[in-house]
């Protein structure tokens, strides 16, 4: 019994005695590094050629043995005289003043690899957190110094710590972050001897938090390292993601309301935006893809400004990852900073200039822009800042957002590459999951089916319409799917409909789909005389836009049938809104304008006709409509154009061998050459191709469910 006491004495004795042996190393290699300064006589000597990294390694070292040999949470001798000499507080002073050369790279190293590896919470005693707070303004006043490797891994270390305790992100702000009466209970246990943020322990004098630079701390130092040519820009950013992550309230309001965060973020993308150079052809700004933030580099030189580009549409991109992932309340702030200083600061006046080079170059980037939004609180910003917050019906001539009306307008600009360009930001802003985007331009305004005779007679029969083009071409007047012009005709009109139902008397999906497929008459389609040239080309295509658009819908508890007629109240004269008028102009002129231009105004028709919303189905692609006195519809549309064309093509010898052949030039099989009326020819190989299209979108979306 006394052989096993005194072995368990003999114990004992053995744990505490390298303790005592480790502080005198401990202290014996601080003495050596502060000795240095008192004897050395060459100031060139370059730090790592001295005996201070390797005396540094061994105080890491002895500082990792000994925490190992106590109780976790118990800090032993070593890590007291580290607090009570204020080591650090040394350390960080030599680091500044960078003598011997090279020593504020030891420093750094030293820090992060005692905040690394030592368990011990240490961020929390001011002894830490001020010098490690000097070491980052530091970092902030010599950016590129050649130590981006050493001052990312430092604030690698800070991040990880604040990720484990977000408490800890208040002591490395600055300002009122880091208050002088921190009370007992924001801090753990303190060890006696050690230092209390206080400042009231033996040995350490009054705190007196120096008032901090407000233009340096941990948030600039990583967004400036996020700004760096190296690879280091990479880990910077993904902690800086990591700290906007952060889920705690308290957390994430001090990095609101403590740092530049959000300021610093958005005068980047401004500051980046501005290095675009002004002669890039915007043609080559809406030709590139989406950019990633993980991928630098993607600026090839492909074409002039392409590198300025990528690194601008790649920090937009960051951002919106940032703000995707961010707590909500440094989401909202990022996104409002992006709003102020760059969507209303930059790019609104450019797109309100009058030169047509300018707002070409501003819309391109507009496109590029919406194109890489996807964080919904970013998004949100966006999509209020161009087209207003209005829900409530358009009338002709309302302008209560200048900015919508100018750019909706400039879908039918005078200029073909404005109107391109515009056309192609609604058809980039119809592909993003919001709701207000089809709300404000064109479900608010037909909410009322104002577009329906109200008190309709129907045909004693329906079925699939029955184009008989003769040989003079058709007469509008005798068309009976073509009212909107004559708002007294009520062709072959006979029976009235209960008080209630709806005047639209929906057809079969194939008789849905035979409607847009017998539009164009047989003479002026050349589609099935090239391989692959049927409409169920376009089925699979439909399917994914309209699997894309369901998407996008589902959570917005769009109807799945139209409003009863009796609960609507529509407003006296049925108006389509600005937006659908535009477009319908345009699909108007499909004969007459550009083939470039055609293409793109159907693109954004099949992107509307292919969401599940039941009133713009009915008003899209139901061919069956009664529609009110004075009021078109799509398909109404593309009968007049029809008649217009079965005229104009009597008029052109040889007709039907030059549309082959403008359309064999399109697909490539065989060589292009100038003849006459090719823009008529191009249109009426669009307007084929767009009506098998939207036989393929209704076909794909199959019949409303739901009494009309």
């Amino acid at each position: 019994m006394l052989s096993r006491l005194g072995a368990l004495l003999q114990q004992a004795v053995e744990t505490r005695e390298p303790s005592v042996d480790l502080l005198e190393a401990f202290t014996e290699h601080w003495k050596g590094i502060t000795g240095y300064y008192l004897e050395a006589t060459d100031e060139s000597i370059p730090a790592r050629q001295t005996d201070i990294p390797w005396r540094l390694r061994q105080m890491l070292d002895i500082l990792v043995y000994e925490e190992k040999q106590f109780p976790a949470g118990e800090a032993g001798p070593c890590l007291e005289y580290l607090l009570q000499h204020k080591v650090l507080e040394t350390l960080s002073t030599l680091g500044k003043a960078e003598y011997p050369p090279g020593m504020r790279q030891q420093v750094l190293l030293f820090f992060s690899r005692v905040l690394g590896q030592v368990q011990h919470p240490l961020l929390h005693y001011l002894n830490v957190h001020r010098p490690v707070k000097k070491l980052l303004q530091l970092s902030g006043d010599r950016l590129g110094s050649g130590l981006e490797k050493e001052e990312v891994q430092f604030v690698a270390v800070l991040c990880m710590k604040i990720k484990q305790d977000p408490t800890l992100l208040t002591y490395l702000l600055e300002g009122k972050s880091i208050p002088n009466g921190t009370t007992a209970q924001e801090l753990p246990a303190m060890e006696e001897g050690t230092e209390h943020p206080s400042g009231t322990t033996t040995g350490s004098p009054r705190a007196e938090p120096s008032p901090p630079r407000r233009d340096h701390n941990l948030v600039t130092s990583l967004v400036g390292l996020c700004k760096s040519k190296s690879r280091v820009a990479m880990k910077a950013r993904e902690n800086l993601l990591l700290l906007v992550g952060l889920a705690q309230d308290a957390a994430a309001a001090c990095l609101v309301r403590s740092s530049t965060l959000c300021p610093l973020l958005a005068q980047h993308l401004c500051d980046l935006y501005s290095t675009v150079p002004a002669g890039t052809d915007p043609a080559d700004v809406l030709a590139m893809e989406r950019t990633s933030w993980r991928s630098q580099g993607a600026g090839d030189g492909a074409f002039a400004g392409k590198e300025s580009l990528a690194a601008f549409f790649g920090w937009l991109d960051y951002l919106d990852e940032l703000v995707l992932g961010a707590q909500p309340v440094v989401a909202d702030a990022v996104a409002e900073a992006v709003e102020e200083m760059f969507f209303q600061g930059i790019l609104r006046p450019q797109l309100l200039q009058m030169s047509e080079l300018a707002v070409l170059s501003a819309t391109a980037i507009l496109v590029g822009t919406v194109r890489q939004v996807r964080a919904p609180a970013l998004l949100r910003r966006l999509v209020l800042f161009l087209l207003g917050p209005d829900q409530h019906p358009e009338s002709p001539g309302d302008a209560s957002h200048p900015l919508r009306t100018l750019l909706i307008d400039r879908c039918n600009h005078l200029c073909d590459e404005i109107s391109l360009a515009s056309l192609q930001l609604f058809e980039q802003l119809l592909q993003k999951p919001h709701e207000h985007i089809t709300r404000n331009l064109v479900l608010r305004n037909l909410e009322a089916r104002g577009y329906l005779q109200q008190t309709p007679l129907v045909p004693e029969e329906r079925g699939p319409p029955e184009l008989e083009h003769e040989e003079d071409g058709l007469d509008l007047e005798e068309d009976p799917y073509f009212t909107d012009g004559f708002p007294g005709a009520s062709f072959g009109m006979a029976k009235k409909l209960p008080s209630g139902s709806a005047p639209s008397g929906k057809g079969q999906v194939s008789e849905v789909v035979s409607s847009f497929l017998c539009l164009v008459p047989e003479e002026a389609k050349t589609s099935s005389r090239v391989e692959e040239g049927g409409y169920d080309t376009y089925v699979h295509d439909a399917l994914g836009m309209v699997q894309a658009c369901r998407d996008s819908a589902a959570p917005w508890g769009w109807p799945r049938a139209p409003r009863p007629l009796n609960s609507c109240h529509p407003e006296l004269v049925f108006y389509e809104g600005h937006f659908l008028k535009v477009l319908f102009d345009r699909m108007a002129r499909i004969l007459d304008q550009p083939y470039s231009l055609n293409l793109q105004v159907t693109s954004v028709l099949s992107r509307l006709a292919a969401f599940p919303h039941p009133h713009l189905h009915e008003y899209l692609l139901d061919p069956y409509l009664s529609l009110a006195p004075g009021c078109r519809s799509l398909f109404s549309i593309l009968v007049r154009v029809i008649g217009d064309l079965m005229q104009r093509l009597q008029r052109v010898p040889q007709f039907r061998a030059k549309l082959l052949l403008v359309r064999q030039q399109l697909l490539g099989l065989v060589p292009g050459e100038q003849m006459d009326h090719t823009m008529l020819f191009k249109g009426v190989v669009v307007l084929e191709e767009f009506c098998k299209e939207l036989a393929a979108i209704a076909l794909v979306k199959g019949p409303p469910e739901g009494p009309p």
